[in-house]
């Protein structure tokens, strides 16, 4: 299997022309926006809606804390040297649908500093997240494009957090959408929606698949010519990461919820994190990528880098006249390539404006371990 979705010729052309429109009671097209991220289920869903005459909007949501987007970013490549793609721009395109990118970063840090419902294993809020999502959808977007409802690649029972029938009525409600979601692979397992019972949807062509086997949809991807898709990404989201669940929740610690902005979230996940004595905060790249990607945060503090020898830049939070930041400058240098036992000169910046220099002699492993977030 590929990462990206790619759609045979013949049902291409199916999809471009052979189809009916699928018209309401006042003689309009019905239209609906899918909730996409490219992968199988959500192009599935796109192709059963799209094979009843349905004129179907993709929707893709921004939040910041998609790993796939930040590799794609960050230059990396695939395992078989293939550029990291937006799934979503790439699968749409096989389907023939526009696509729409939305940044849903607005009222997202509430979300994921006090979840209404709750973490999963790390700090994923994902009923509070799928809230969120969808009351964008609702309140900014339905109107905007003139939609008659909201679709998404949901499987029942796929994932316990947010897809067993309990949580999926919450999300409904509590995003002001209830009984306007439609789910085409399992719909028929539910209850009737509201389009369905308006004659928008084809209930009959649509499917009840449930739980958390992929056989199915294995099998529709070979009948409908769905050539090529991404695996299943439910590890695609950096908050489910324990790394960077840790990471977070120190965060929030040292500087409480009411102080966070969005870059003091983002921020965290790149490089190696160090919580120091004091309680300021080092972070150091791991390699000229995440240098690159940590001169983007030069507002949040200080920048230290080693004079005379190959090494990392890191970027020190906190106070400046704090014993931490000689500390700082210690890990900084054991990171390096100069000798364990070389006392060298480390710049200070401020942006690109060098603001200092101070000597330092490289920590011992032990040192620098003790202060790490792991």
């Amino acid at each position: 299997m590929s990462n990206t979705v790619r759609i045979d010729e013949r049902l291409r052309e199916h999809l471009e022309r052979g189809i009916t429109p699928r018209l309401d009671e006042n003689g309009r097209q019905v239209r609906c926006l899918l909730m996409y991220s490219g992968g199988l289920d959500s192009t599935l869903a796109g192709i059963l809606l799209r094979l009843q005459g349905i004129d179907v909007v993709a929707i893709n949501c921004f939040t910041g804390f998609c790993l796939t987007d930040h590799k794609r970013k960050m230059g990396h490549e695939r395992r078989d040297g293939s550029r990291y793609q937006n799934e979503a721009i790439v699968g749409a395109a096989g389907l023939q649908i526009p696509v729409e990118v939305v940044d849903v970063r607005e009222g997202y840090l509430k979300v994921l500093t006090e979840p209404r419902h709750g973490w999963g294993s790390a700090v994923n809020p994902c009923i509070d997240c799928r809230i969120h999502m969808l009351s964008h959808a609702s309140r900014e977007l339905l109107e905007e494009y003139d939609a008659h409802f909201i679709a998404t690649g949901e499987v029942l029972g796929q994932r316990p957090m947010t897809q067993m029938k309990r949580q999926m009525k919450i999300i409904e409600r509590e995003s002001g959408l209830e009984g306007m979601v439609v789910r085409p692979l399992c719909q028929v397992a539910l209850e009737e929606s509201i389009p369905e019972q308006k004659g928008w949807v084809d209930r009959d062509s649509l499917l009840g698949i449930n739980g958390r086997g992929r056989k199915e949809q294995i099998r529709l991807a070979e009948a409908f010519g769905v050539l090529d898709y991404p695996q299943p990404a439910g590890g695609c989201c950096f908050l489910t990461d324990g790394n960077y669940g840790r990471r977070l929740k120190d965060t929030i610690v040292h500087l409480g919820e009411k102080d966070l902005d969005f870059d003091d979230v983002l921020v965290l996940k790149v490089g190696r994190h160090f919580r120091l004595p004091d309680g300021n905060k080092l972070i150091v790249g791991r390699n000229q990528e995440e240098n690159e990607l940590l001169r983007s945060y030069w507002h949040l503090g200080l920048f230290l880098a080693v004079n005379g020898h190959p090494g990392p830049l890191a970027l020190y939070l906190g106070r400046p006249e704090s014993d931490d930041l000689d500390l700082a400058l210690r890990i900084v240098a054991r990171y390096s390539d100069c000798p364990a036992d070389e006392e060298v000169q480390l710049r200070m910046m401020s942006g690109e404006d060098v603001t200092g220099t101070r000597p330092a002699t490289p920590c011992s492993r032990g040192d620098e371990r003790a202060w790490q977030i792991l």
